[in-house]
């Protein structure tokens, strides 16, 4: 017997997105201000920041996009529709991240050796509005980046953005009071620590989750121990759970059921009671399959 549920749920609340049209919107103004600004100062520091500013402009419409598309239906081809793009989107956006960090890094290098002067006060007026913007922007995701990967990705790399331009505030107000123009282009190791310390979690999570991984937070040991205490249930084996987006996961499973509760009536109680126990475990699609325990089924050759 062969059984699927499914639950309709929507990929992404209105709220959410209205939180990445704000941010993105919000985020391509400062942009634009801190690029001239640091055209203006030649501070590496205020190109650094509007370099990964703009990667994060880059993330959130990549991840507006793939909400939209895991709205699309499933077709002939794409038998799940379109939900994965959130994994692939936030993949994307961690080695965005990577490659924006190695190239601030090689220019602040090479800027470390012949450092310019560049007017403090200047960096650090221009870098309180960051501060205040990717702040604002940031709070847009706080409420959904608990439930959705692509919604965490844009909170964290929104928080590293404010942090950043605290940073990039107070070295401007150092360059300002003691002259040292080394500080500039030092900031953006700093800045480089920052973003990769914030995306590691995010590459490591969305990596996973392509790869179809367990995602995290699930234990296919607990999903196990789980199914054993349901009346009925003598095993249950060829468990696969993996995301169908960075909010739906999936699960296949054959489970094993004692020769009184056989019966269709009963198979189809056993697993009424186990698709409630998979929704407080995070799984929200389940197909499962029941056996009989006479069947003698092998786990590894079902």
């Amino acid at each position: 017997m062969h059984d699927h549920h499914h639950h309709h749920h929507a990929t992404a609340g209105g709220t959410l997105n209205r939180a990445f049209v704000l941010g993105i919107a919000l985020n391509i103004v400062f942009v634009v201000i801190e690029v001239a600004a640091g055209l203006q100062f030649d501070s590496l520091a205020l190109l650094s920041d509007a370099g990964h500013n703009l990667s994060d402009v880059g993330t959130l419409a990549l991840s507006l996009l793939a909400f939209k598309l895991a709205t699309l239906r499933a077709n002939q081809t794409y038998s799940y529709g379109y939900r994965k793009s959130t994994v692939l989107a936030s993949l994307f956006n961690a080695l965005l991240l990577v490659a924006v960090s190695g190239a601030i890094g090689w220019e602040a290098w090479q800027r470390l050796s012949h450092p310019s002067s560049v007017p403090g006060l200047g960096v650090a007026v221009v870098a309180f509005a960051g501060l205040l913007i990717n702040g604002v922007s940031a709070w847009l995701f706080h409420r959904d980046q608990e439930h959705d990967l692509n919604a965490r990705g844009a909170y964290l790399h929104l928080l590293a953005d404010a942090a950043v331009s605290l940073g990039v505030m107070v070295t401007g107000i150092g360059i300002y009071y003691s002259g040292w123009k080394w500080l500039d282009p030092a900031v953006s190791f700093a800045i480089i620590a920052v973003i990769l310390w914030g995306t590691w979690g995010l590459l490591r999570d969305s990596l996973r989750l392509s790869l179809d991984g367990v995602p995290p937070g699930i234990s296919l040991q607990e999903i196990e121990q789980k199914a054993l205490t349901i009346d009925g249930v003598a095993g249950i084996h060829h468990l696969h759970v993996w995301a169908m987006s960075t909010t739906q996961n999936a699960l296949t499973a054959h489970l094993v059921l004692r020769e009184d509760h056989a019966t269709p009536e009963r198979s189809s109680a056993v697993k009424h009671k186990f698709r409630h126990v998979l929704e407080h475990l995070k799984v929200q699609h389940a197909t499962l399959e029941t056996e009989c325990v006479s069947v003698g089924c092998n786990a590894v050759d079902c």
